[in-house]
């Protein structure tokens, strides 16, 4: 009698903890059902790309080119890739502002004037392929999507080095880290 009455027992326990379950796993849909939606817009990034597309064919510039706007007022070099890179080695008097980090606010610190001239490179203008440097899948190279978003953030005065080249050539003007980090 004692073990029937402790199998009954178990039994409703399961049932009600099943129950229970049930009441959970739908008061979590209906949550998530109620949540908006996330703040994330594909079909406008895709209509921004379209549009930088034609503009960023224009601005591939040369090594000789790119160092001759380098020197100019007005004009700064952009390194997207993360500070731990920037910090090994970087084209000498480019500024870090690492691509995850771009937000109004943190590009207007490193670009108060929307006119300025920018420059950007990425790890795959460096056949080197190696830290810090290594080689992106070609569609995902950096460049792209600093370009992308720099231009949507209202920087459209944007050139990008449009050669591979080395970190060694002279013209590069490539800054190693002395220490390693």
């Amino acid at each position: 009698m004692r073990a029937r009455r402790n199998g009954v027992r178990n039994s409703l326990i399961c049932g009600l903890l099943a129950i229970a379950t049930f009441i959970e796993i739908g008061l979590a849909a209906s949550a998530q059902e109620e949540l908006p939606p996330a703040d994330v817009d594909i079909g406008g990034f895709l209509d921004l790309t379209d549009e930088v597309f034609q503009v960023r064919e224009d601005r591939l510039l040369s090594l000789e080119a790119f160092n001759d706007m380098a020197g100019a007022p007005n004009t700064i070099i952009l390194d997207a890739r993360s500070r731990y890179a920037f910090e090994l080695g970087h084209i000498e008097g480019a500024v870090n502002l690492p691509f995850s980090d771009f937000t109004d606010e943190k590009l207007a610190e490193i670009i108060p004037n929307k006119d300025t001239r920018v420059l950007i490179y990425c790890n795959n203008n460096f056949s080197d392929d190696a830290e810090p440097i290594p080689l992106k899948r070609v569609s995902l190279a950096l460049n792209i999507p600093t370009f992308i978003n720099l231009y949507g953030y209202g920087y459209e005065n944007i050139y990008e080095l449009g050669v591979l080249t080395e970190t060694t050539n002279e013209d590069v003007n490539w800054v190693a880290s002395e220490f390693p980090l």
